[in-house]
């Protein structure tokens, strides 16, 4: 029996499932760009979190303080698809290259 050629999308999130870590921060970073938009994406990104507490790394102050603004929507946009014991309960943003 040989296995026939798969084309690679359907590889891949099969895969993606298997290499990437089944931490918070993992499951943020692959969901941010979702949760906060593809223009804030841009310029922000979740660089870390520690015990539930999420660091959003932003290109600028401006972006910082948006962002802080808007924390809550985006706790429950990052929360809703998590289990409870995995969410993430605080977002600090900071500046930062």
């Amino acid at each position: 029996m040989s296995r026939r050629p798969r084309p690679l999308a359907e590889a891949l999130p099969r895969l993606k499932e298997k290499l990437a870590p089944a931490t918070v921060l993992a499951g943020v970073q692959d969901g941010w760009t979702l949760a906060a938009g593809a223009e804030v994406a841009r310029h922000c990104e979740p660089v870390s979190e520690k015990a539930g507490v999420l660091t959003v790394r932003c290109d600028s102050a401006v972006w910082a303080a948006e962002l802080s603004m808007m924390s809550q929507q985006l706790l429950e946009r990052l929360n809703q698809p998590r289990a409870a014991d995995r969410h993430v309960r605080e977002i600090r943003f900071v500046v930062g290259g």
